[in-house]
């Protein structure tokens, strides 16, 4: 119910136009207040506190849809945001995002790095060890990645005290937006493989689409293996009954779909030829962000790392290791 009503708004109030729009620097209201008027902000809060009360598993999909449709405002963000802070300060008004690193300078300025949508967003919510600090971003100082496109920005803020410490919740991030943003890769990888598909049944060369070739077929079959692979580890770190994706679980899922899309949007751009990087067509909405996505809260690299430690500390087999996770 909620994945299709999400899928209808997005269909109409967040098309690749409303999308290229915000990467220019256009308003975000219209595409905000939308998902907000609808509710979508509270899918975690407890129905004793006027939200949905959804299991993680049933948050997927809505996640998934966000990715299909590169949605250029933080509202996966938002709503682990606001399940993160609970009760505990009092709910902001806007749209929260999620810090990757959060770093303190000698002179007590505190800088979040390459943070998901900072240049959007009105909050960041950062982990400061076992703490959450929930921060202003208009009081930040705003640099961008040069990238064409990209939300993405480093905020430094002169002085912590500007901050609102939240107790208790600070190592719950990490797991939430590395499963999150496994989710946002697995829907954008999906729509790129759908795009593909289609592309290549549809242009004609040498008297014959492209999808007849046996070497094009090579590497669809290649790319659909990984994005269903990627797609259900992705799943799997929302199959549980807890309240936040294991961290153990959500780095397989950062991991798988982060090395996916690598592959994916290469074969995606391969196989469209040079239409695949023109402006105008859609396809580059998706890949830029695969690229993007990848990166955020840490790459397969990192992830990996913590996944090979705890295959050692476990003293199991690799079978069993992966059964049990």
């Amino acid at each position: 119910m909620f994945a299709q009503a999400i899928e209808n708004i997005l269909q109409d109030q967040c098309t690749p136009a409303v999308v290229r729009a915000i990467e220019a620097g256009g308003p975000t209201a219209a595409l905000w207040q939308a998902v907000e008027g609808a509710g979508f902000l509270e899918l975690l809060a407890s129905e004793a506190a006027g939200g949905a009360g959804l299991a993680l598993a049933e948050l997927f999909p809505i996640l998934r849809s966000f990715g299909r449709y590169t949605v250029p405002v933080p509202v996966a963000q938002t709503i682990v945001a606001r399940a993160l802070l609970g009760s505990q300060c009092a709910m902001p008004s806007g749209m929260i995002t999620l810090a990757a690193a959060l770093q303190r300078e000698t002179g007590g300025a505190i800088v979040c790095p390459l943070t998901p949508y900072g240049q959007v967003a009105d909050f960041v919510l950062a982990r400061d060890g076992d703490a959450l600090l929930l921060l202003p971003a208009a009081s930040a100082q705003c640099e961008t990645t040069g990238v064409y496109g990209s939300l993405t920005a480093s905020l430094r803020w002169p002085d912590e005290r500007i901050a609102t410490r939240v107790p208790g919740a600070g190592p719950l991030l990490p797991a939430f937006a590395a499963a999150l943003h496994a989710a946002l890769l697995s829907g954008a990888m999906t729509r790129v493989f759908e795009m593909t598909l289609q592309h290549c049944n549809d242009r004609v060369q040498f008297g014959k689409t492209l999808g007849k070739f046996q070497a094009v077929q090579h590497q669809l079959s290649v790319m659909a293996e990984h994005v269903a692979a990627a797609s259900m580890a992705a799943e799997a770190a929302f199959r549980t009954d807890a309240a936040a994706p294991s961290l153990l679980a959500a780095a397989m899922a950062k991991s798988r779909t982060s090395e996916a899309a690598v592959l994916v949007a290469s074969i995606a751009h391969a196989l469209h030829g040079a239409i695949g990087v023109a402006e105008e067509y859609d396809l580059q909405l998706l890949t830029r962000r695969l690229h993007e996505w990848r990166m955020a809260h840490g790459s397969e690299v990192h992830w990996n790392v913590l996944i090979g430690n705890s295959v050692l500390a476990a003293d199991v087999s690799i079978v069993d290791f992966v059964r049990a996770v």
